[in-house]
């Protein structure tokens, strides 16, 4: 029953009262004797499992890849967590890390996060695996700090930048100050705004993202791209309830970004191409010469031949940290992912600060088995738990609002809101 209900929660992104309630259905059906757990049973479950993943001893290994970011919510508090990987344990060439092949190796929760208090947290950590041959991070300006302050007492250990932020910040060179670019995710956004609740929200563009918008422009380019297509093909009786003359006056300024789009297509080519190799082969010593023929062969302007160079040197010096015949990790896509599985499970919570619902992180990764569910829920008790949250994460922020309005005097809350004129 217990390993149900986190397999409902973990793996078919059921939330947690929609897994109570499952059980409690299966049993009727099934008419089974036993109860079926209610939703803060199985919270408590799932945190009790994190926390065992988070704080049971890693194997000992002399090679150590750790994966590093800040997750980030309401509120001042942001956390720390790292994911760790041994080299020896990554996968094939070819086949791109996933949750079951890392570990939880920390989870720090901070007010403030600068480059010394970063420093601190990694050397804490080395008590978990010893001392990393690799950090793996994109590049925030305090984990920058940080490793570097790290690297200067381990030089062994050796820094290498996510490749998805490097493509997104080769982008944002290349387009944040065209103004055909800015043209046209003004006009886009402005179409989305009059079309939405109109027949032709069917070719609405995606929503555009406020911040790190430069690791999505893919889907934006496509958008134009397919739009531009399908204005173009014949139409079919009864496809659509809307006319080839609303069509074209919705989205017929697409027209004058024929040419920009293809030149903006072929350096997303070069960008996802470059993102995928680096993804499912690792950075080693030659790579970039491996990677070159299949980059090259994108190009077709000076711009592209320009951005593929760039990515090529920055393939080629990062490879080279590799010792001969080792490899490192260069996607950090791992933990991005294990984020927003986490944003999933805490739901609007997400939206009120840090709650105890942090802790799944260590359950959201590695592999669950019976036997670890088994041992987590007979070594760490709720109240281990309780105190870890009390000591970590204080109150929600959530909880700070309800307090404070608990303190509003009776006569206050009472108060009419309008007032009738006299």
């Amino acid at each position: 029953m217990m390993g149900l209900f986190l397999a409902l929660v973990l793996s078919a992104a059921v939330s947690l009262r929609g897994a109570s309630r499952v059980l409690e259905l299966w049993a009727t059906v099934c008419e089974l004797p036993e109860a079926a757990p209610a939703w803060y049973t199985g919270r408590l479950w799932l945190l009790r499992v994190g926390y065992y993943q988070l704080t049971r001893p890693k194997a000992p290994a002399a090679a150590w890849v750790w994966i590093i970011d800040h997750t980030i919510q309401l509120g001042v508090q942001k956390c720390l967590v790292i994911l760790g990987v041994r080299l020896s344990a990554l996968p094939a060439p070819g086949t791109c890390l996933c949750h079951e092949d890392v570990e939880p190796i920390a989870l720090y929760p901070v007010q403030t996060s600068t480059g010394e208090v970063v420093y601190q947290q990694l050397t804490a950590a080395v008590a978990h695996t010893g001392v990393p041959r690799e950090i793996l991070s994109d590049g925030g300006g305090d984990l920058q700090a940080g490793i570097a302050q790290f690297q200067q007492a381990h030089p062994d250990t050796q820094a290498i930048y996510d490749i998805k932020h490097k493509t997104a910040l080769v982008l944002k060179h290349e387009l944040a100050d065209e103004a055909l670019w800015k043209a046209f995710t003004q006009q886009a956004a402005q179409t989305k705004q009059r079309v939405q609740q109109t027949p032709l929200a069917f070719l609405a563009s995606p929503t555009q993202r406020r911040k790190a918008r430069y690791m999505n422009v893919d889907i934006l380019i496509r958008w134009g791209t397919n739009v531009l297509a399908y204005l173009a093909q014949p139409r079919q009786p009864g496809e659509v309830p809307v006319t080839a003359e609303q069509l074209v006056a919705a989205y017929g300024w697409l027209q004058d970004f024929r040419e920009p789009l293809q030149a903006w297509g072929e350096l997303l080519q070069i960008v996802e191409t470059t993102e995928q190799w680096v993804r499912s082969q690792g950075l080693s010593p030659g790579c970039a010469q491996a990677l070159a023929p299949q980059v090259t062969a994108l190009v077709r302007t000076a711009r592209g031949h320009r951005v593929a160079q760039h990515l090529l040197t920055f393939v080629e010096m990062e490879s080279a940290k590799a010792a001969p015949h080792e490899r490192f990790l260069g996607s950090s896509e791992v933990i991005e992912s294990v984020f927003g599985k986490l944003k999933r499970l805490e739901h609007h919570q997400a939206h009120s600060g840090f709650t105890g619902l942090v802790l799944a992180v260590g359950a959201l990764v590695s592999t669950l088995t019976h036997e670890v569910i088994q041992k987590a829920l007979e070594t760490v008790p709720t109240r281990q738990v309780r105190q870890w949250c009390q000591q970590h994460l204080g109150p929600s922020v959530q909880a700070q609002r309800q307090h404070a309005f608990r303190q509003l005097q009776p006569e206050e809350e009472n108060q009419p809101h309008f007032q009738q004129a006299a």
